[in-house]
């Protein structure tokens, strides 16, 4: 089935990248109709809010639970967003305690983490409110239709419009597109969507455009750092050991503690109802391999909290976790990038309509929400100015 609308733009991810640069089109007048697809259940990316169907009331932001901006090259776009959100009550500063643990299992004050440098902030609400809010500060006409829980499968360029093939078979057709994900310009994609051809590269072959095809070669050079995040839904009775009472409380582990017991990160998030969500990250790929090799999962559950509870045996903060409520485990598809950095000027892509942002860009903020916000504006900006 093909929807009947010709959208003026379409934008492939819904993540923090697609919501700002959607945001900053219309600001800066653009008028025509934008699809976001998404495959998640809602906006926000790898900076969303799990609303759990099986644990009602409880939302925990499982991915980023705040954003820093360092913006050490003074960009004033950058600098003027984040007042407007600041302005409008969007979002806020964070001052939620921050605590590097070593191998002492004491803190010290200095933090080594680059999702901490620079100013912290939260949104008011949730994360995937955040990105909903963002849009809706100036969509005020309803220029956006949402396609949530949609992958995109296949692309076809015809007679100056793209056509979407969605993994139902819907398609949707557009005058231009966005690639905030940069999956269908990646080897990945052959696994996750399984096609046997790179879905940017099937529609535009190589040597038809030098800019389609260096994009593509440098996406596929670029590494990228794969998470597993579990969210614990503890019982009422549980409870920080001192009278802690703002909404975040982060943990880092140095790379001595990481490397021993395989955790990055851990987050508590006070819920509305006083209970305490518990957000473990890891990206170490022993422990990622020995979860999806695991056919007992009540054993590896008991792996998980015996590792928490010796990380905070002698924590002045946090009491031992025996029982709970629930579990559940976030396999991020939407992986972290790093290493090689792709040149913005690859940004646009006039020739085919089409064009990119994200944190995989060379803007300030690389690999992080900043990255993917500048990057965003940047887009808005430079398509403004070719049409």
């Amino acid at each position: 089935m093909i929807n009947d609308t010709v959208y003026d733009i379409a934008i492939i991810g819904g993540g923090i990248s697609s919501c700002v640069f959607t945001s900053s089109h219309i600001k800066n007048g653009f008028k025509g109709r934008i699809a976001i697809i998404e495959n998640g259940r809602n906006l926000g990316g790898r900076a969303s809010t799990r609303s759990s169907l099986s644990n009602p009331g409880w939302q925990l932001n499982h991915g980023s639970p705040h954003f820093n901006i360092c913006n050490t090259t003074n960009n004033l776009l950058l600098e003027t967003f984040i007042k407007e959100l600041l302005d409008c009550k969007i979002i806020q500063s964070d001052s939620s305690e921050l605590i590097e643990l070593y191998e002492d299992l004491k803190h010290q004050d200095k933090i080594n983490s680059y999702f901490y440098r620079g100013q912290n902030y939260i949104s008011s609400t949730s994360m995937s409110d955040l990105s909903q809010k963002i849009i809706s500060y100036y969509d005020l006409r309803d220029q956006v239709d949402y396609f949530f829980q949609t992958l995109i499968v296949k692309l076809d360029y015809e007679y100056n419009n793209w056509i979407l093939t969605c993994n139902d078979g819907y398609k949707l057709s557009t005058k231009f597109l966005v690639c905030s994900s940069n999956l269908i310009l990646h080897k990945r994609s052959l696994d996750i969507l399984k096609t046997n051809q790179i879905p940017l590269r099937k529609a535009i072959p190589i040597n038809y455009d030098k800019k389609i095809d260096k994009i593509i070669n440098l996406v596929n050079e670029q590494d990228y750092i794969k998470r597993l995040t579990f969210l614990i839904y503890t019982k009422s009775t549980y409870r920080f050991k001192d009278n802690y009472n703002k909404r975040f409380r982060y943990f880092l582990l140095n790379s001595i503690l990481e490397d021993k017991f395989k955790f990055e990160r851990i987050i508590f998030q006070k819920q509305i109802n006083n209970k305490l969500g518990i957000i473990i990250h890891t990206r170490n790929k022993e422990f990622i391999n020995f979860y999806f090799q695991s056919s007992d999962r009540e054993k590896f559950i008991n792996i998980l909290l015996d590792k928490f509870n010796q990380i905070f045996e002698r924590n002045p903060y946090i009491n031992k976790l025996i029982d709970y409520q629930d579990i559940s485990i976030m396999n991020w598809r939407a992986s972290q990038p790093y290493g090689l950095r792709i040149p913005d000027d690859l940004q646009v892509c006039k020739n085919y309509n089409i064009a990119f942002c994200g944190d995989w860009f060379n803007s300030g903020g690389f690999g992080r929400i900043e990255g993917a916000i500048l990057s965003a504006l940047k887009l808005s900006y430079k398509i403004n100015s070719l049409y």
